[in-house]
């Protein structure tokens, strides 16, 4: 007996409905983009080892998949580094490319790469498949796609207001209301760091910082303190703890806080842009606020930072994020190209989408109309019909075999498929056709041309 086939852990097959809702979702962030600007492209779904490794951390690089050479893979192994069964060693040898991790780096790659082609500043979107071994969980796989904003070539803060709008624009179409777009800035961080005399801890500071929400005050402090972080350096930065309100009543307090920082006082003057800006555009679906523990990315953006929440109510971790970064393209040598990029969270938009119920009922719509098969004549007869409706734009098919009436009835109601089709002897000869509408009962027998009107 036969093995029953599987797939691997952490990856997915889609079902057709579960295809047209996600491609709901592509198509309408693809369209924001497009409508924003920016421009489409791809790169290869692996990338030479060279150009993903060491650019993750340690971590990341674990987590990369690697590619095998073709051919005989173990002959450029010698035996004696073969006999020291060190992986890490042996990995260069017998695997010279890699799938790619993210969408970021292979952008970089691509950017520099065809710098001499591309139109700065430039705004590019991609939406695609990245892989990485990770432990697989609720939310989380090994393969997946992300949907990718960046413009690149800019340091103007126009474009921090740009994707605010962006993401707004986007839960705008999709119908999802009461999101938040979470703002901090880089600088907000390091100048908390160094009001408090730890610049040099800025991470530890950070990572505790970043988990407020999670741990509470008690518990974030007594992580600093584990991180070496002196007690009154800790005692000094205590009205974080407590700034409150809206986005300017926030502001107002980390202008107390920060008055000596001069870095912090650069990444409130950007906060504040950022606002008055958006207070002259008012969004129409999300809300702008302003969390100074957010720390995402933290050795990745020199600016701004977003986060995306899901609305209240719904249980689910952020559904996208960026920032900006000042050097993405230095790792490949093209030094002092400025950019920012954000990311939507297809997986998780999906889950909070079905959870509201608010996918649209058209989403779930492939073939509007099927006609009963009575025949080879009646067969021919119902095939130029559904030709005739297809030209006209509307999704229509026979059923394949002359098969039992029950049988082809049940397969419609099966595939939701809305309106069936009976053209029998008295229909073909007056050149008409009974439609039923699956959902009521109801039926008519009408000629073709009303039907493609009725359908359109």
């Amino acid at each position: 007996m036969a093995q029953k086939p599987s797939i691997p852990k952490g990856t997915r097959d889609f079902s057709p409905e579960e295809v047209n809702r996600r491609n709901y979702i592509i198509s309408t962030i693809k369209k924001q983009f497009q409508h924003f600007g920016f421009q489409p492209i791809e790169t290869p779904s692996f990338e030479n080892s060279s150009t993903l490794m060491g650019k993750y951390g340690e971590e990341g690089d674990r987590l990369i998949f690697k590619i095998l050479n073709s051919g005989d893979f173990l002959s450029k192994v010698k035996d004696d580094l073969y006999a020291e069964k060190d992986s890490l060693k042996i990995t260069s040898k017998i695997s010279e490319k890699a799938l790619r991790y993210d969408l970021t780096v292979p952008f970089a790659r691509y950017v520099v790469q065809h710098q001499n082609e591309v139109e700065f500043p430039f705004k590019r979107y991609q939406i695609q498949p990245v892989w990485r071994a990770d432990r697989p969980q609720k939310g989380r796989f090994r393969e997946f796609y992300q949907c990718d904003a960046d413009v690149v070539g800019s340091d103007s803060l126009w474009q921090e207001v740009e994707f605010v709008q962006l993401y707004d624009s986007v839960f705008t179409a999709l119908k999802l209301s009461g999101v938040t777009i979470k703002l901090n800035n880089r600088k907000i961080l390091s100048g908390f760091a160094e009001v408090i005399g730890e610049s040099d801890k800025l991470i530890d500071f950070t990572i505790a910082l970043d988990k407020l929400d999670k741990i509470g005050k008690d518990g974030v402090i007594k992580e600093m303190k584990e991180k070496g972080i002196a007690e009154a350096a800790i005692e000094k930065i205590d009205p974080i703890f407590e700034l409150n309100g809206d986005f300017s009543a926030k502001i107002n307090g980390l202008k107390s806080i920060l008055f000596t920082s001069e870095i912090g006082k650069k990444g409130i003057e950007e906060l504040e842009f950022i606002q008055r800006a958006i207070a002259e555009m008012p969004l129409k679906t999300a809300t702008l606020d302003l969390d100074v523990t957010l720390a995402r990315g933290l050795n990745y953006y020199t600016g701004a930072i977003f986060e995306i929440s899901a609305p209240e109510g719904v249980k689910m971790g952020s559904i996208g994020g960026g920032g900006r970064y000042d050097d993405l393209t230095g790792i490949f040598g093209l030094k002092n190209m400025s950019g920012i990029g954000i990311s939507f969270g297809l997986d998780r938009i999906y889950l909070v989408l079905e959870e509201l119920d608010l996918f649209p009922e058209a989403v779930e719509e492939n073939t509007k109309i099927i006609f009963i098969n009575f025949g080879e004549k009646e067969a021919l007869y119902a095939m130029k019909a559904v030709r005739a409706l297809r030209g006209a734009g509307i999704n229509a098919e026979v059923y394949p075999d002359s098969a039992k009436m029950k049988k082809q009835m049940t397969h419609a109601n099966r595939r939701n498929i809305p309106f069936v089709v009976l053209a029998g002897t008295q229909e073909i000869e007056a050149e008409q056709y009974t439609i039923k509408h699956m959902a009521s009962g109801e039926q008519e027998t009408i000629s073709l041309d009303k039907i493609i009107e009725k359908l359109r």
